[in-house]
């Protein structure tokens, strides 16, 4: 995104949507558990696929999207839930760690991306983030070792195979981004000189021709989870 808000007010046609606006309503059981650091959130059933699918899909058709945002307190009851409009875009990003399970949500995708880390560094940034949302230690380690780490093996990690572009080192990999941004560039250009026949056919978001890039990491510090 910063790469993009250079000339051109590119920035004004692209928009980032997360999955972690996507996990669906606990159960009052589940709650209490997900208080407790009991709930995995990185398994596939803490998310509502059927609502992101069609989010997706009423975006590349032109329909108005509304999106939750996502709220870190666990307060997922939908009438305590804020939501904002998705902005009028020729290119949508999306991230998230299970962007690809489905064969339906990657399918969805023009460009799918995955961010590649290391285990040392996915464990550092969930220290990191947990830490600062005032969990300890002690049980930050427990928890990745008894949901995150295998919820990656189990669930992430063999969804590399589907990606087109593997970015090694994450964030850090600024050749990599820099490779990609013409690219995207192209896709909004490309977008903005259709005609309309040519939106009719590629599907349009909000008015404009949608190019979705999709990106599922190992870890993203700015990914953030409800745990």
């Amino acid at each position: 995104m910063q790469q993009l808000s250079g000339p051109g007010q590119l920035s004004s046609r692209v928009d980032m949507l997360s999955m972690s606006s996507f996990y669906r309503r606990l159960t009052d059981e589940e709650r209490k558990a997900a208080q407790a650091g009991l709930f995995n959130f990185d398994h596939p059933d803490a998310f509502d696929f059927d609502l992101m699918v069609s989010t997706l899909q009423d975006a590349r058709m032109g329909k108005p999207v509304r999106v939750a945002e996502y709220d870190p307190s666990l307060s997922l009851a939908a009438a305590q839930q804020r939501h904002r409009e998705l902005a009028l875009v020729d290119v949508l990003l999306v991230k998230g760690i299970l962007l690809f399970y489905q064969p339906r949500l990657r399918d969805l995708f023009d460009v799918k991306l995955f961010v590649d880390c290391d285990s040392d560094t996915r464990l550092a940034r969930r220290v990191r983030t947990d830490l600062a949302r005032g969990r300890s230690l002690v049980s930050t380690l427990n928890y990745h070792t008894e949901f995150v780490k295998p919820a990656f093996e189990g669930f992430c990690l063999p969804t590399k195979k589907y990606a087109d572009l593997v970015l090694p080192r994450g964030p850090e990999n600024l050749v990599a981004v820099e490779l990609m941004v013409p690219r995207i560039r192209d896709f909004a250009a490309e977008a903005t000189q259709a005609s309309p026949s040519k939106v009719a056919r590629r599907g349009r978001s909000n008015g404009k021709t949608a190019r979705h890039l999709s990106e599922s990491a190992a870890a993203q510090p700015q990914v953030s989870r409800p745990h």
